[in-house]
């Protein structure tokens, strides 16, 4: 149903890139037209994750090794991006999160995820909107969030607060800068398998089908259904789209909300074996 120049001569930064669906988002922004440019702290990861989306698409792909929860690295990344070109969109795509009772978590586990997924999404927006800005750039950012951003979930309780925050900035951004030709919008996925996260989210196989499926349409998510939704939002076609969360999640939210509230099935016995073995 796209196009296929649909975002040709958009230049794209998608900020952990180079796997799960900032993968799948980058490869069907090539697809239509885009050029893309990736950026994660895993150099060895963004190189083969060009050449494969380079053979598969035939397109144009730019990495950058950067922490994004040093603003100094992400202002150094940015300043090279714009030597070649501005881009036209930002995709905060990059997290972390790992499940806990939060009793248990530290400050250090607590901060492991506001800094990647807080603020690394505000270092990049701000630094990508001041640019924008001084050089009168119209642009889009677009973030993706999560549905217990506004419900909140138990055992996620970092990565709720840091969502939570991406989209308060998404909603508080797109008033601000939208009369200056800023455009801000997120999306809300449900669950959408990606290697790692899944089994790291999921700690029992017997909760993996309920983790999936609780929701009206009984299935997970396709991520070509995500990239395709992230390619509407950031083409000229969304352009009346602004400051507004688009969720996708087959209607899980609305069955019960708090994605993760499913582990209070776990037992004690589960929740030792899942703290890291102590080295002899």
């Amino acid at each position: 149903m796209f196009q296929t120049d649909l975002l040709k001569g958009k230049r794209i930064l998608i900020t952990g890139g180079g796997t799960g669906l900032g993968y799948s988002m980058g490869q069907r922004y090539l697809e239509l037209g885009a050029e893309l440019v990736i950026c994660g702290r895993r150099t060895e990861v963004l190189a083969e994750a060009k050449a494969k989306l380079e053979a598969e698409t035939g397109g144009k792909v730019e990495t950058h090794g950067c922490d994004i929860r040093d603003a100094a690295a992400i202002e150094q990344m940015l300043d090279a991006i714009w030597a070649v070109r501005a881009p036209d969109v930002l995709v905060n795509n990059a997290a972390g999160n790992f499940i806990a009772r939060s009793e248990e978590l530290s400050p250090r586990a607590v901060d492991a995820v506001l800094n990647i997924v807080l603020h690394g999404s505000a270092y990049a927006t701000l630094g990508c909107g001041r640019r924008w800005l001084a050089q009168g750039h119209k642009a889009t950012v677009l973030s993706i969030i999560t549905t217990y951003a506004w419900t909140g979930s138990a055992y996620v309780v970092p990565s709720a607060m840091a969502k939570a925050g991406v989209l308060a900035m998404t909603r508080s951004l797109a008033v601000e800068w939208g009369g200056r030709g800023i455009r801000l919008n997120a999306i809300a996925p449900g669950p959408f398998p990606t290697p790692g996260a899944w089994e790291r989210l999921v700690p029992r196989a017997d909760m993996a089908e309920t983790f999936g499926t609780k929701n009206p349409l009984g299935r997970v998510g396709n991520h070509r259904e995500l990239a395709d939704l992230a390619s509407f939002l950031v083409s000229d076609g969304s352009g009346y789209i602004n400051g507004e969360v688009v969720t996708i999640d087959g209607g899980e939210w609305l069955m019960g909300a708090g994605q993760f509230n499913f582990l209070n099935a776990l037992t004690d016995e589960d929740w030792q074996a899942l703290k890291p073995k102590k080295k002899s």
